[in-house]
């Protein structure tokens, strides 16, 4: 029999490096509609057990989803761990044909397990909903560099200022609009946002954020689902030294929302607030508390994306 093939495609603006093991095969193709048809023919005639990309801001979407749709098994891991595992195993150097075959060895040793993959949807709703936070981002720094511009000599810089902030308020505006009208567009959507706000403490960003860039909501368990955000305590020990345990990695974005959401939580939301309310009873620092707040209040979400169950505070939602 064949022997399953691991392939790392190292993925670049105009094209993608492929290395597959065992074996040093390498070759290239645009990254383009004819380039990445090519790829997935010629990947569909091995066998395959697993093809790793790294995210590059979208420049791999493509490649991706053509892949996920010929039913080939492929993962979006973090740069980040495949140079650290790069370092591990002495290799510094980086090349594109170096960083093709380090991500077919990573998928190798370690063997990243396949997420569910956004649909062309779900990939509309992540794209609008950036936008949407990149437009909050850039009117808060031109309304900060106006009240940081003083003098009567910066008229015209103010002027500018003034009309680029309407701008982008317009543009949000839009944005908010767009959105509530996929929301709404989407039977299952609908149910879903409606199911999410239910809870005391998530509002209408919290729930678009889970919608569009949690697509494993209710299908993981809880201390995957942690995982997978960036919520789960990490251990940090060695030898007799236990260390301070820490969340690291994860969907920033996501974590981001999580925050606000507990944050609301801790004041409105009666399970949430009993959990912040005892662990700082017990002595534990407010963020170490809000943290465990975040992963309780993600927990409650999971189980209610998985039930299909709405918010009901007397039952006290059991984990997944």
């Amino acid at each position: 029999m064949e022997t399953p093939r691991f392939v790392g495609i190292d993925v670049a603006k105009g094209e993608l490096v492929v290395a597959a093991l065992p074996g040093e095969e390498r070759w290239t193709v645009e990254n383009d509609e004819q380039g990445i048809r090519t790829l997935v023919e010629r990947l569909m005639r091995e066998t395959v057990a697993l093809i790793v990309l790294e995210a590059t801001g979208g420049y791999e979407l493509r490649a991706v989803s053509a892949l996920a749709n010929a039913s080939l098994p492929v993962v979006v891991v973090n740069p980040r761990q495949v140079r650290d595992f790069a370092r591990s195993t002495g290799q510094l150097a980086k090349t594109d044909r170096i960083d093709a075959r380090m991500l077919a060895l990573f998928g190798e040793r370690v063997r990243p397990e396949v997420r569910v993959l956004a649909d062309e949807d779900q990939q509309a709703l992540d794209a609008l909903l950036t936008r949407r936070r990149q437009l909050i981002e850039m009117l808060s720094a031109e309304r900060n560099r106006l009240g940081q511009t003083l003098g009567s000599k910066t008229k015209l810089v103010k002027k500018s200022l003034k009309s680029h902030i309407s701008y982008l308020e317009r543009e949000l505006r839009v944005s908010d609009t767009e959105l509530a009208d996929m929301i709404r567009s989407s039977a299952l959507w609908r149910e879903r946002d409606d199911l999410l706000q239910s809870v005391p403490g998530v509002g209408r960003v919290v729930s678009l954020t889970l919608l569009a860039e949690l697509p494993e909501l209710g299908r993981l368990n809880r201390k995957e689902i942690a995982k997978l955000v960036g919520v789960a305590p990490l251990a940090h020990d060695s030898g007799t030294m236990r260390g301070k345990r820490m969340v690291y990695g994860g969907r920033a974005s996501v974590r981001a929302a999580l925050y606000m959401g507990a944050l609301v939580a801790t004041k409105y939301n009666p399970v949430i607030r009993a959990l912040y309310q005892r662990l700082l009873g017990a002595g534990k620092a407010k963020k170490l508390a809000l943290v465990a707040c975040m992963r309780k209040l993600l927990t409650i979400l999971n189980a209610m994306a998985k039930n299909n169950e709405r918010w009901r505070a007397e039952t006290r939602l059991t984990t997944a």
